[in-house]
């Protein structure tokens, strides 16, 4: 809910959005050259990034913006003006309430609150938007150039699990997994995921820890994914952010992070999406959560966080964005844990606490609480199997007892050079 007292008036400490847009038509590619941290792999990449970030911005009207945790700009845009609607004058859905789904049962609530009351960043300015309006991360050159091509910017590679080996040449070989898995038709899924900030150092690329859904298979492969990564090249910072992705072809072509492309339909302007989250737990400390729900009602696949009413919806994946395959009706799978990835030069990363599962409670990493939204109705606590293919780096750990965890698993674990 939006503060009355909110002042939305000219940012302090930030540039300007026009000023920016204006920085956009006038940027070289070869002062951008001299960032050692830039891949961008020749000057027709550099251009089609810009005219990207370019075409983003235009006839974009905003109303206030605020910075993260991390220091990264956020810009309150109107809805209607976010990228999958920008142009369209369709009209915005409106969300269910999953109470009648859930029956009696009622998730108890996160340990933390991360869509607390908001305050103020270092500069003074509200983190919040006026009414009407969602928060848009400002995108950057610097930071889209820190990938090879435009389309590497968007994608998130997939690669399959492969038996423990040293990082290859080729990035799309070196994802590795710890995670639990339904294979089920489901509208949607629920759990409480467990919040870390895993250290990726140099050579290593991304730390996640998400719940998501998939269907179809080879390059009609399509997926859901919604969690924390920690992902220093995208984000330009070590902490987790809060992240969304989407493929309808097996991420050749099609999908996106966040708001970064057309794709999501944010209605909520409470979470920032790709914006930082904290607090983080602590090793025998306090254990922060995110709860996560994500259920599939008239053609538009809802994002709950932080509740499961309909004021706790983010926002929503229209089934049109996967061209009447698998996803446009239903998921095939349901699947919850961890991921990292590393460069051909390097070693993995930790996943989770950097814990391996047997480390338990108040160490290790964990979802909790976790059911699914079967095709038939209602809803129903997950049978999951788990999957642990680098166990010398990364295990899992499948438990169930009663409320509040119900059915859970511990995952994680350090990472190496041989996973």
């Amino acid at each position: 809910m939006v503060s009355k007292k909110a002042d939305f008036g000219t940012p302090k400490g930030i540039v300007k959005h026009a000023d920016f847009r204006g920085a956009l038509e006038t940027a070289d590619f070869k002062s951008l050259q001299r960032d050692p941290r830039t891949r961008v792999r020749n000057q027709t990449e550099f251009e089609a990034m810009r005219a990207h970030l370019v075409a983003r911005h235009a006839d974009v009207e905003v109303a206030h913006s605020y910075t993260d945790g991390a220091g990264h700009i956020f810009d309150c845009i109107p809805i209607e003006q976010q990228p999958s609607l920008k142009g369209s004058r369709g009209k915005v859905a409106e969300p269910p309430e999953l109470a009648q789904i859930l029956g009696a049962r009622t998730a108890a609530p996160a340990r933390a609150v991360l869509a607390a009351a908001p305050g103020t960043d270092r500069y003074g300015n509200v983190m919040q938007c006026p009414p009407g309006h969602i928060p848009v991360r400002r995108i950057t050159l610097e930071e889209m150039t820190r990938f090879p091509t435009l389309r590497d910017f968007f994608r998130k590679t997939s690669a399959k699990a492969l038996a423990p080996t040293a990082p290859s040449a080729d990035v799309s070989q070196n994802h590795r997994y710890a995670y639990a898995i339904q294979v089920a038709d489901n509208l949607g899924a629920h759990n409480f995921l467990n919040v870390w900030a895993p250290a990726v150092g140099t050579h290593q690329i991304f730390s996640l820890a998400q719940h998501w859904y998939g269907a179809g298979s080879g390059n009609a492969h399509q997926t859901l994914e919604v969690g924390w990564q920690v992902y220093p090249d995208k984000y330009g910072h070590g902490q987790p952010a809060l992240f969304i992705y989407w493929t309808a072809d097996n991420y050749q072509t099609t999908g996106a992070y966040n708001l970064d492309g057309p794709g999501f339909v944010q209605t909520n302007p409470a979470w920032p999406l790709g914006g930082t989250i904290a607090p983080v737990s602590t090793d025998g400390g306090t254990q922060y959560e995110l709860q996560i729900a994500v259920y599939l009602y008239q053609n538009n696949w809802w994002l709950y966080l932080g509740g499961t009413g309909a004021g706790n919806t983010v926002g929503y994946f229209p089934t049109s964005i996967y061209n009447g395959g698998a996803m446009a009706s239903h998921a095939t799978q349901f699947l919850c844990g961890g991921e990292t990835v590393c460069d051909g030069s390097g070693t993995w990363p930790a996943m989770g606490s950097g814990a391996l599962a047997a480390a338990g409670w108040q160490h290790a990493a964990y979802q909790r609480d976790i059911f699914i939204f079967p095709t038939s109705g209602g809803a129903q606590y997950a049978t999951l199997s788990g999957q642990q293919p680098s166990p010398g780096c990364y295990t899992e750990a499948l438990g169930n007892t009663s409320a509040p965890w119900n059915v859970y698993f511990f995952f994680g674990g350090p990472g190496g050079g041989n996973c």
